[in-house]
């Protein structure tokens, strides 16, 4: 019998086993992989190349589910949270190892250490965790955002507070619908900006956090975002490209602009009354430019993407789904916050 990974799940969470290898190490990568980003299966008892099922032979699966889980507890650390069940597609049994995206990364192996033995999924393959994406499951087991901690070597700047301050109050002015939902609006304090993370209390003294950094004056050269217009459907000829710097809410701004600049617009008749209409919807863009830079990893080195085709826009937002979120969970509208001081200025 050939069975597909689909079988299972989501492929790329899915990885086959003829057999455990005597060489743990190929087998328990895995399983570190899939509790360090958003879990997944490893089903013993299947060929990988075919999808040929060829089941566990004489062996026991109750025995063998408790030798798996055993050897998985002795090699790796922290606990894994795991389910072992076997399986039986066809006549033949095989033995579905889930495992469940883990809350106190970064998950590694005993003997070898968490710098060279804590694997991610990377496109459907276990890798080693480059010292970005170690950091930054670090800070995932900590249940630590990145944005609300102190940017170290910078001091409280009144000055862009204030504009900061402003900029805000006058944003969410601008969005209001009538008079009534302005009267309900408050000029923001630096109480607040304490308690949305994009400040913090050094002694008695304010201090900025990386938060603060990113909504007035990025200093990292690659906090930025890249558009491009490209002829036809591939990345082959480009028709014009443009880099937006500052301020993470202005680069939102202007990236925005770039995209209506260059997309079609057309007319709908209502009536007696002509609108003039983009072909994309001009809400949607603003968002998902906008939820870019809420949930990019700002300690990876690349540049939020926008690229623009003859028939589709594309978003690219650098590093991987945060906290276990997959994604499935992604396109039905589950969203788990990595940047939680951005969010809550861009509320």
């Amino acid at each position: 019998m050939i069975v597909q990974k689909e079988l299972f799940g989501e492929s790329k969470h899915i990885e086959f086993k003829e057999e455990i290898p005597k060489k743990h190490e190929r087998f328990l990568k895995d399983i570190i992989a899939f509790a360090n980003t958003s879990g997944g299966k490893t089903i013993v008892g299947v060929v990988d190349d075919t999808g040929e099922v060829v089941g566990l032979g004489d062996q026991n699966p109750f025995k063998l589910s408790d030798s798996i889980s055993n050897m998985i507890s002795d090699a790796c650390i922290p606990q894994i949270n795991m389910e072992i069940t076997p399986k039986t597609p066809g006549d033949k049994t095989v033995l579905e190892v889930e495992v469940f995206h883990g809350k106190f990364c970064p998950y590694y192996l005993a003997s070898v250490g968490k710098e060279k033995s804590a694997y991610v999924r990377v496109n459907g393959t276990s890798r080693p965790a480059d010292t970005r994406t170690l950091k930054e499951l670090e800070l995932m087991g900590q249940q630590l955002s990145y944005d609300m901690m102190r940017e170290i070597g910078e001091s409280y700047n009144q000055k862009a507070a204030k504009q900061l301050m402003d900029n805000m109050y006058q944003k969410a002015l601008d969005a209001c619908k009538n008079d009534a939902e302005r009267e309900e609006l408050h000029p923001l304090t630096l109480a607040k900006l304490e308690d949305f993370g994009i400040l913090c209390k050094a002694g008695k003294d304010y201090a900025p956090t990386h938060a603060f950094t990113l909504l007035t004056k990025p200093a990292d050269r690659n906090i930025k975002i890249q558009c491009a217009l490209f002829k036809g459907t591939e990345r082959d000829e480009f028709i014009d490209k443009k880099e937006f710097h500052g301020a993470i809410h202005e680069q939102v701004e202007e990236a925005y602009q770039f995209v209506l600049r260059h997309i079609n617009m057309g007319a709908v008749i209502d009536g007696l009354h002509r609108h003039d209409v983009y072909e994309l919807p001009t809400k949607s863009v603003r968002e998902i430019i906008a939820n870019a830079c809420l949930h990019r990893s700002y300690m990876d080195s690349s540049a939020i993407q926008v690229s623009i085709y003859d028939d589709r826009l594309e978003v690219d937002s650098p590093g991987m789904l945060y906290d276990g979120l997959n994604v499935s969970e992604a396109l039905s509208g589950k969203s788990k916050c990595r940047n939680k001081a951005i969010a809550e200025a861009f509320q």
